[in-house]
């Protein structure tokens, strides 16, 4: 859960405070909303599930002192239109590669991504033509990977297809009926993960696609330089995803925070900024 700072309703003092511009444009049939501030060689930032580009301001103004800073929030999210219809991850790579191309449309430029946007990312990277142009990438409490699961999560699991059963016997009408009123009920609600009871409509189905898709064959085929800059307190995505993470990448570092959770960016704002800039700038 973000901190009431940086939820979208405080963008116009983030904007004064920070000189951004801000823009509307409209990828493969979504508007994104994105802004735009600092100066130098272009640094894409990509936000995680339920955030969006506000989140990255503890660190902003560091940052666009040595990097052009680019802040779409993704389709369903921030000032974001919603998609028309369920996305996958690889329908947001296919977003984020439009927009780099409608706005940052020559030479390399940097990637600063957390959490949800690491998968896309992944995708990015794994794209010949678009993956030409990405220089440095910065990997912050990154999502993407088959994750441990608890005895609780499988007890969740399989009471949900228990509970389902009766219902698929039913003739089809019945069947959508009985499954709708299942859905509704408390205990149904309490199977199901606090991201997903917060979304309905697209949103919903999307954020079965993209936790439902693992990306873990796909770091093998990434010879791009990373920096995993990673919260040691992290408790969404765990150290022990940091670390497979680590040996899956070709050409990686891992770095750990102390006192830094799966916001690590809020949490030690100038811890991050510093070692981001001394990664993206080492000259500097």
């Amino acid at each position: 859960m973000l901190p009431y700072l940086y939820e979208p309703n405080i963008r116009q003092t983030l904007h004064f405070f920070f000189k951004m511009s801000s823009f509307n444009t409209e990828i493969n049939g979504t508007i994104i909303s994105w802004s735009k501030s600092g100066k130098g060689k272009p640094l894409l930032f990509l936000h995680g599930w339920g955030s969006n580009s506000s989140s990255f301001a503890p660190v902003l103004g560091r940052l666009q002192s040595v990097r052009t800073c680019f802040l779409p929030d993704f389709p369903g999210f921030g000032n974001s239109g919603k998609p028309k219809k369920p996305w996958t991850v690889s329908d947001y790579a296919d977003a984020i590669d439009s927009f780099v191309q409608k706005h940052i449309p020559d030479g390399p430029f940097d990637l600063l991504v957390h959490s949800f946007g690491a998968r896309v990312a992944i995708k990015l990277l794994t794209r010949p033509e678009i993956s030409s142009r990405i220089d440095k990438v910065i990997f912050t409490g990154a999502a993407g990977l088959i994750p441990k699961r608890s005895t609780q999560y499988y007890l969740k699991k399989y009471t949900a297809k228990l509970l389902k059963l009766p219902f698929l016997i039913l003739p089809t009408t019945l069947r959508e009926k009985g499954l709708a009123s299942l859905r509704k009920s408390t205990l149904w609600k309490n199977l199901g993960s606090s991201d997903y009871q917060k979304l309905g409509g697209v949103m919903r189905q999307t954020f079965v696609n993209v936790v439902t898709e693992h990306l873990d064959e796909e770091l093998p085929k990434i010879s791009h330089e990373i920096l995993l800059l990673w919260g040691k307190d992290d408790v969404a995505t765990p150290l022990e995803q940091a670390k497979r993470m680590e040996a899956g990448l070709k050409n990686c570092a891992l770095i750990l925070l102390d006192g830094a959770g799966h916001y690590a960016f809020i949490d030690k704002p100038a811890q991050f900024a510093a070692i981001a800039v001394a990664y993206l700038e080492p000259e500097t």
